[in-house]
């Protein structure tokens, strides 16, 4: 069974920095496109960030470009997404995803490998 599993989130205050990880169970990394996601109370999922498999070009939301940093360790099977400079409005629960095809970051929701989640709150 193909699965990731999410770990780091936590409560931070703002300004702070978190490093959420994902590592595969059942599968290695290095021939899958990884995306980060997050969905607030209330709110749609929304991409975060993605990865391709091979190709280092990345994709990053407007609102957290220049302060999340993606990365992927395939020796690890792990995936990475680096926070920095929090702000409450990143509240949310993250999640990874992974997929072998070259799916676009906005289309999430084709991603074919989901882990659980990892909640992130931002709060004094």
């Amino acid at each position: 069974q193909l699965q990731l599993v999410e770990s780091g989130g936590g409560l931070v205050q703002p300004g702070g920095s978190l490093r959420l990880s994902c590592t595969t169970s059942g599968f290695t990394l290095d021939q899958y496109a990884v995306g980060w996601f997050r969905q607030a109370p209330g709110k749609g999922r929304e991409a975060v960030a993605c990865i391709p498999s091979r190709d280092p070009t990345t994709y990053y939301q407007p609102l957290t470009k220049g302060r999340f940093t993606i990365s992927r360790d395939n020796a690890k099977n792990t995936a990475y997404l680096e926070m920095t400079s929090l702000e409450p409005e990143d509240t949310a629960n993250y999640s990874c995803a992974a997929d072998r095809r070259l799916v676009p970051c906005s289309e999430g929701s084709r991603y074919d490998v989901w882990g659980q989640g990892t909640q992130v709150t931002v709060s004094l």
